[in-house]
């Protein structure tokens, strides 16, 4: 199995302006952590496949959502669908 980066055959959709971090799933579709950074807790994640977020954003500092939104993108197969 490679372990190679593999690239979304999807179109990047837009970047907010809040962007921390983006990853893209397994399944293609792009995952997005937003907020105003490091020790802020507005911090949130939602999958752009899926449509999963964070589930207590009101606690989700960047260390603490960076770990789940990458474990979620890992797994994650949804496609985008707009």
């Amino acid at each position: 199995m490679s372990t190679a980066a593999r690239a979304s055959a999807f179109t990047e959709p837009d970047r907010p302006k809040n962007l921390q971090i983006r990853y893209v799933t397994v399944g293609g579709a792009y995952l997005d952590v937003t907020g105003s950074g490091e020790h802020i807790q507005d911090n949130r994640w939602t999958c752009r496949g899926c449509k999963e977020t964070s589930r207590a954003p009101e606690t989700d500092w960047l260390f603490r959502i960076r770990e789940a939104a990458s474990a979620h993108a890992s797994t994650c197969c949804a496609i985008p669908l707009t």
